[in-house]
């Protein structure tokens, strides 16, 4: 075969979400479908590989579901008319995806679709089981044969198989739940229910919506905004709610004491949208906190602070409004490139970074700079950056990361790499700054992390090790880690 002259490019100096859920029940028998697609394209931040829709009519033939999935963008995938071959449909489900485990194929696009002998099941997940392969072989001795690669086709097996036991579906849900372990947010369509879980550590966000006489579930309160839903509550770590015309009801026998729960700290630094509140926290206001630390923590005199677009803006502000140093803008981003792009040949001179950012030399020429960013994985990103401003005329350039070093992987739906490609795992704080070029580098510190969080319990595993849930013995994240 001849080898193509391009190849695509994943920013794979960026750390991705797995994934985004999105479900309706309309109660005065609306089509869905129009409405959940609203909701993916505003969540599709949280993943850009593939996207589907899922929509039952309530009152129509019982287990008829209609569905179109595909790989690409939410506004590629679907067009008008797809839309409206997902009608009739007043209750539905839909995903958007980034895989961080199972391979990035139509086959394991969501929600999945599953006829079994008490009806049908369309499910859409995000997260990661850390038992997921001891799930799938028990499931394979029994003689199931699987069409994906991904965790959640094992996750409605086991609610398939327990709902033959069990009365309702929400109890096969909860049946099931105590099988799994790892994170994970469930939005599950029924027949004549719309189902949302939250695993009990609550890694993943949920949360509950309502526009006129319609209840919508969703990953991220930002959706609800867009689709003009008010924001009714949070699904709560271990809850498992149930959305029927009589209500909504809740179980919560599976929570676990506050304390104890772990949400996943990414979810506040970087990837849920800034107009995103979870669990009470506004995302926002916990970047502009994380900035004003690094400015107490980690000052130096400076005429100018950025942001690297768009997760290390607010951090900046954060950092300019308590140190009183101008905040400014250094960054173009070309908002018309996607997370995956065509990658220049190594030989040619485009920067895969220059492709998606270029720097305003008006701005930054002549001027000390300060550099807030969400992260450093590998470096390489960050450092071309740091070159990027110095070419653009800047006379110093100073680094400062809303996060700590990334020293540890994750086995919770965050694809942070194994530790030898991480650039913080064996070097220290100096030996960084040197790799990426910069004149002076400041991390937020471990201890800040909760303050940033307003005082919730958080998962900080990738920065320190200490795992909510003991790690898997075995490989369960798939290709980004090779």
């Amino acid at each position: 075969m001849n080898k193509q002259p391009y190849e695509t490019f994943e920013d794979f100096d960026r750390i991705h979400e797995e994934c985004g859920v999105f479900g309706v029940y309309d109660f005065d028998r609306h089509d869905v479908a129009p409405t959940i697609y609203y909701g993916l394209l505003a969540l599709q931040h949280r993943g850009q590989e593939s996207c589907g829709i899922a929509v039952s009519d309530t009152e129509g033939p019982k287990g008829k579901v209609l569905v179109h999935k595909g790989m690409g963008l939410t506004n590629e995938v679907f067009t008008p008319e797809h839309l409206e071959r997902l009608s009739p449909g007043d209750i539905g489900v839909g995903h958007v995806r980034y895989s961080t485990a199972g391979a990035s194929t139509r086959e394991n696009a969501q929600p999945l679709v599953l006829n079994y002998i008490k009806g049908t099941l369309a499910l859409a997940h995000n997260g990661n089981l850390v038992n997921a392969p001891e799930l799938r072989r028990e499931l394979e001795y029994d003689g199931a044969i699987f069409q994906t690669t991904i965790d959640t086709e094992v996750i409605a097996y086991h609610i398939a198989r327990a709902r033959v036991k069990s009365k309702t579906v929400e109890e096969a849900v909860g049946r099931a739940m105590r099988k799994l372990v790892g994170a994970y947010s469930l939005v599950i369509m029924s027949p004549r229910k719309l189902i949302g879980a939250r695993d009990p550590f609550g890694f993943k966000p949920l949360c509950i919506g309502k526009r006129d006489n319609a209840y919508i579930l969703s990953s991220e309160s930002c959706a609800l905004d867009t689709v003009g839903a008010e924001f009714v509550r949070d699904v709560r770590p271990g809850e498992i709610v149930s959305i029927t015309r009589d209500g909504i009801k809740s179980d919560t026998s599976l929570c676990l004491p506050p304390e104890k729960e772990a949400r996943c700290i990414f979810e506040y630094i970087y990837f849920a949208r800034p107009d995103t509140r979870i669990d009470g926290v506004s995302v926002y206001h916990a970047r502009l906190a994380a900035g004003r630390f690094l400015a107490k923590d980690h000052p130096v005199e400076a005429d100018l602070v950025v942001g690297v677009p768009e997760s290390g803006n607010a951090a900046a502000q954060g950092y300019a409004q308590e140190s009183g140093i101008p905040y400014g803008t250094a960054f173009v981003k070309n908002s018309y490139v996607g997370r995956t792009f065509i990658k220049p040949k190594q030989k040619s001179r485009e920067s895969s970074v220059q492709v998606k950012l270029n720097v305003l030399k008006e701005s930054v020429a002549g001027k000390r700079i300060i550099m807030v960013d969400d992260s450093i994985v590998r470096g390489t990103t960050c450092g071309r950056i740091v070159n990027m401003l110095r070419e653009a005329g800047a006379k110093e350039v100073h680094v400062r990361i809303s996060a700590p070093p990334f020293l540890h992987p994750c086995y919770f739906g965050t694809d942070i790499p194994s530790e030898d490609q991480l650039i913080a795992h064996g070097r220290t704080v100096e030996e960084i700054r040197q790799e990426i070029g910069a004149d002076s580098l400041g991390y937020l510190g471990l201890d800040r992390l909760p303050q940033m969080a307003e005082g919730l319990p958080i998962c900080t595993a990738c920065f320190s090790g200490e795992y909510p849930i003991e790690p898997p013995r075995e490989d369960i994240r798939g290709e980004y880690q090779k």
